[in-house]
């Protein structure tokens, strides 16, 4: 059990002084960087779906 207390004692230790925690504007730019970044990926997913669709309609109405 004792391990345990110092475990939890050694990690809180090292959140509070060892990690570098980003600032609030650098956090802020990320994320938008990050949703801007998604929302890009899922309309290349999306048209690429949308043309794979009108693809397979057309290939089994010619046959």
């Amino acid at each position: 059990m004792d391990k345990v207390i110092s475990f939890f004692k050694e990690a809180y230790d090292e959140l509070l002084h060892k990690v570098t925690w980003p600032k609030y504007s650098e956090l802020q730019s990320s994320s938008i960087l990050v949703l801007v970044a998604s929302l890009i990926f899922a309309l290349m997913i999306g048209l690429f779906d949308l043309g794979f669709e009108n693809a397979m309609k057309w290939f089994y109405n010619e046959f």
